[in-house]
């Protein structure tokens, strides 16, 4: 499923194994189209979607149902893209809906954002997608596409999320290893992407953000050639999207949120926010990014320019309110909580161990040279098994007193077990080499300590 749903969750992303089978099986549960009296197989889109907002939320919906059969991975991508690309080429006109009519914002900065947005039924949609999806799986159980086919990288992606104390979950992730397979990319460079959001004021914000970043950077035009680029437009487009819908809807939530694109042998990340994302490279952490916070001086002279100020309540706050100071959503902040996000690339030499991305509720209790000890005692207990590593980094976070929604995910670019084989991997500037960094000038010196191994 490429949005990771509230509960606890563990999983693991893997290959293409029994396509044929699968496809028998769908049909045998699903062995004709729906019925105008028939209950959608799968959870609803909610209520209307604006045009720009379709094949997302379509893409959605198709991955979590078939990722709730048990879909292999390459297979659900491949059928999701087949059935949402036929059903945008359809006239989708009978779902649209008269829009309602807003009520005038007093805003002296009125442009086309605040045109009136074509809506459609999301309801009506979601029946004829799955309608879409069922004449695809009948013509693939036939004669299976060599696209359906093709065979990706074996991920190894451990997750796992939990509300905590906290009365609601707020978080969402995303782990997408068929990327390619999602958009319909057939180009020769494999992609995979993976992301963590943590909302604020409620869920809406970082459930957009985890269906819509990525198929906002999918359709970039300098996807091939500035991959980082992409990743920073899709945020600030994400951003754009959600603003125009929180309107419509009057929501007020925000989300952070931090991503890696693994493009090639290059690791591209993107953030907003206070989620962040590390690399371990032989037993050392490499600090990718900086964390958008208010107290940053750079952060605080850019609210203060535009008219905000930044204090300091329990913690440091925009406005005082916010304790981050970027963020999709929070549409009464802006502009002070920007939507831009930062963006950092480092080309990947194979020596590297694994990424850890996580929301604050994790890395506010657990310090990144912390990280390193815990997954590999980890790893010595289970004897190289990574798969369950996520929820024993969360148990510590909660051990150490954080009451916040907590998110893990760490997506093993090496073979666990060659990870517990190589014990310690000698101290030194964890970016010493220098041969791969293209990071913002902002960013402060990498970590430098050597960390342990127990």
């Amino acid at each position: 499923m490429a949005s990771g749903a509230p509960q606890k969750s563990s999983q693991m992303a893997g290959g293409a194994e029994e396509t044929p089978g699968f496809l028998d099986a769908l049909l045998q549960d699903f062995p004709a189209p729906l019925n105008l009296e028939d209950p959608l197989p799968w959870k609803a889109l909610g209520t209307v979607l604006s045009q720009e907002e379709v094949e997302g939320e379509l893409a959605e919906l198709a991955m979590g149902f078939l990722a709730s059969r048990k879909a292999p991975p390459p297979l659900a991508a491949a059928l999701a893209h087949a059935a949402v690309s036929q059903l945008l080429q359809t006239d989708l006109s009978e779902f649209r809906k008269l829009p309602r009519e807003e009520e005038e914002e007093e805003e002296e900065d009125e442009d086309e954002e605040d045109a009136p947005v074509t809506l459609l039924d999301a309801q009506g949609l979601a029946r004829s997608f799955f309608n879409q999806l069922w004449e695809v799986a009948s013509q693939w159980q036939n004669q299976m596409p060599l696209a359906a086919q093709a065979s990706q990288r074996q991920w190894l992606v451990s997750i796992h999320a939990i509300r905590n104390t906290r009365r609601k979950m707020e978080d969402r992730h995303v782990s997408l290893p068929a990327f390619n397979q999602l958009f319909g990319l057939s180009d020769p460079v494999d992609r995979a992407y993976f992301a963590v959001f943590d909302g604020h004021g409620g869920v809406d914000a970082a459930r957009y953000a985890a269906v819509h970043v990525h198929t906002n950077t999918a359709h970039h035009p300098e996807l091939p050639t500035d991959p980082a680029g992409a990743l920073k437009e899709a945020f600030q487009h994400t951003d754009r999207m959600f603003l125009r819908k929180a309107k419509r809807e009057r929501l007020q939530s925000g989300t952070t949120g931090v991503c890696a694109l693994i493009a090639g042998p290059t690791l591209h990340v993107a953030w907003l926010g206070d989620s962040q994302v590390i690399l371990v490279q032989q037993g050392q952490v490499v600090k990718l990014m900086e964390p958008h916070r208010p107290e940053r001086q750079d952060e605080k002279a850019r609210i203060e320019a535009l008219g905000g100020f930044v204090s300091h309540m329990d913690c440091w706050r925009v406005n005082g309110t916010l304790a981050v100071s970027r963020a999709i959503g929070d549409v009464f902040q802006k502009p002070y909580v920007s939507g831009e996000a930062d963006a950092a690339s480092r080309v990947l030499t194979g020596s590297e161990d694994y990424l850890l991305l996580a929301c604050d509720g994790f890395f506010d209790v657990v310090p990144h040279q912390e990280v390193v000890g815990l997954v590999q005692s980890h790893l010595a207990r289970q004897q190289g098994s990574g798969l369950h590593v996520s929820e024993e980094l969360v148990a510590a976070a909660r051990e150490r007193g954080s009451h916040d929604n907590i998110t893990v995910m760490v997506v093993f670019l090496r073979d666990p077990q060659e990870l517990l084989k190589g014990g310690n991997q000698g101290a030194g500037d964890s970016q010493a080499d220098g041969r791969s960094q293209d990071l913002p000038s902002s960013l402060p010196e990498p970590e430098t300590q050597a960390l342990p191994r127990s």
